[in-house]
């Protein structure tokens, strides 16, 4: 923790200027509410059951397990393995697979593969929406809220429990629509779209990512709990290396497509905490003391948790949080929950350090200096750029100095710099060349892959346990190049043994993907903005919610 300090944006476009006092003004009353909701919220039982390990990654021999919460709530959530032959001995649940069964490969394959397993599990057959005698699905939700109210015995709030109920058990039937239509598209013909047709190896199965983008599209919906004040909350930095987090925030709370007013609607939750106002305004510097910031986040999960019924009716399953900064996946430790249940959106993937692609979310590290793109996206084509490689930045973490220390000055094709040579352009450099290095720093994530994708040139991710973003759509081999730490001293020879035609296709596929990582304001379909949606709703697909009040 005390390594990534390091990084700090001076530049919050998206924040609000308050001062301590203003802090103090959230946190003080953020504490007494919990004390208070503590006291006269509804009593829940304690007693919850959930698996120590993770059952998507349980063998073949293993039955499924579900998070059970007794008590008040009486209700649980299911997560799936990843084996197909035990789906269905004690959930319905399924896991949309965005790999194809034959993978992508073509002639002109590199030999690396994506470092994040496909999510893959047989697809139960949805139960039909169609009501008996032909009902209307909103007549009959009238008819059975009208004969619940009508029961002896059966007060209001007995009815108002069961109308939820009602409600939910709909949700969870539209979601299995989806996922069989998705399921049938990935053999079928792709539906025709006036913005985009995914298409190419770049895909795990292009069919399957286009109906599963258009179901979201048509379906998901976002519920923001509102509460919680800015600095902290509903806010974020939109102008620094950690400026995903702002961006996403903001644009989620004006969306009128995904957004909802209405939790009932909902498909997924999201806590709106910033980790880098958290990390600027709650962390003491150089203190080493976490608490704080642990105690923030738990306090507000207990207060959401004490007001509605839905982060205990699956404990946090369809909840998330999303965090570019380097301490986003400790700060998901301040709730258990959060961290084994919820769904965690992080840029800081590394699976060594508990990220899970099955569940979690890898998301585009930007560093949008100005706040947008301009300038930035575009380069010359490929038989302009008369560098094979090229990397400039500082000495941190455990990967750069053994790149620096092999590469450093040493050979006119491969320019590694720690400081570039003054009048040379960052950004011209990396259109100069063909490939753009990229180690990781302290963190698996690092802006560098995006500024090569941004500029055309192929991106070379050196790195252990990283899971690149949107993984679970995109094929990143067939447009990059996966390099492992052990094999630094290699790297020329890894970069010229790929051919002039398998470098050129591999370059034109860079070209084409750019979109799923460009930011815009308001977002455009299929950007950044949405590719995350589209990883979030995937793995809600994952998840069924039932309550058995």
């Amino acid at each position: 923790m005390a390594n990534s300090s390091k990084r700090w944006g001076n530049q919050y476009a998206c924040s609000s200027s308050s001062s301590s006092m203003a802090i103090l003004l959230f946190v003080v009353p953020l504490v007494v509410v919990f004390g208070l909701v503590s006291l006269l919220g509804p009593e829940t039982s304690n007693s919850v059951f959930i698996s120590n390990s993770y059952p998507w990654l349980w063998s073949s021999q293993s039955s499924s397990p579900s998070l059970n919460l007794t008590g008040a709530s009486n209700s649980s959530s299911e997560f799936p393995p990843l084996n197909d032959d035990v789906l269905g001995l004690r959930s319905s649940v399924v896991v949309v697979d965005m790999h194809s069964i034959e993978e992508a490969h073509s002639d002109d394959s590199l030999q690396n593969r994506s470092s994040s397993p496909p999510l893959s599990i047989e697809e139960a057959i949805p139960p039909t929406l169609e009501q008996p005698n032909g009902t209307r699905r909103d007549d009959y939700v009238n008819e059975t809220s009208a004969s619940i109210m009508k029961a002896e015995g059966v007060s209001i709030m007995k009815a108002e429990g069961q109308r939820k109920n009602t409600n939910l058990v709909w949700l969870e039937a539209r979601l299995r629509r989806a996922r069989a239509a998705i399921r049938d598209a990935k053999f079928g013909n792709q539906t025709q779209d006036v913005d985009y047709i995914p298409n190419g190896p770049m895909y795990w199965n292009a069919n399957a990512f286009q109906r599963s983008y258009l179901e979201m599209e048509k379906r998901f919906k976002v519920f923001v709990y509102g509460e919680g004040e800015p600095p902290l909350f509903h806010n974020g930095p939109c102008k620094s290396i950690y400026s995903m987090e702002g961006n996403f925030i903001h644009e989620i709370e004006v969306n009128k497509q995904f957004r909802t007013r209405d939790p009932e609607k909902a498909h997924v939750y999201f806590l709106p905490f910033s980790v880098t106002m958290l990390v600027r305004f709650v962390y003491v510097r150089d203190s080493h003391d976490f608490g704080p910031i642990r105690q923030t986040v738990r306090d507000y999960v207990n207060i959401v948790s004490g007001k509605y019924p839905y982060w205990n009716r699956s404990l946090g399953a369809d909840h998330f949080m999303l965090a570019c900064h380097d301490w986003g996946p400790e700060t998901s430790n301040s709730d258990p929950h959060l961290r084994k249940n919820s769904i965690r959106v992080l840029c800081n993937a590394n699976t060594s350090e508990g990220f899970n692609p099955s569940k979690d979310v890898s998301f585009p590290e930007i560093n949008l200096r100005t706040g947008d793109t301009h300038g930035f996206l575009g380069g010359p084509s490929p038989r302009l750029r008369s560098i094979l490689a090229f990397f400039a930045g500082g000495v941190h973490g455990p990967i750069r100095p053994v790149l620096l220390e092999h590469w450093e000055n040493k050979d006119e094709d491969l320019r590694v710099h720690q400081y570039l040579p003054k009048g040379i352009s960052y950004y011209d450099m990396m259109r100069q060349s063909k490939f753009c290095l990229c180690p990781s720093g302290y963190e698996v994530a690092s802006p560098r892959v995006v500024e090569a994708i941004y500029t055309g040139c192929v991106p070379v991710l050196i790195s252990d346990h990283y899971v690149p973003p949107f993984s679970d759509v995109l094929n990143w081999k067939s447009f990059s190049v996966e390099v492992k730490v052990s094999e630094i001293p290699n790297l020329k020879n890894i970069l010229t043994s790929i051919s002039t035609r398998q470098y050129i296709r591999m370059q034109r596929r860079v070209v084409q993907v750019r979109r799923h990582f460009e930011v815009n304001s308001p977002p455009k379909r299929f950007d950044v903005f949405h590719m995350i949606l589209h990883s979030i709703w995937l793995r809600r697909l994952n998840v069924r919610v039932h309550d058995d009040q």
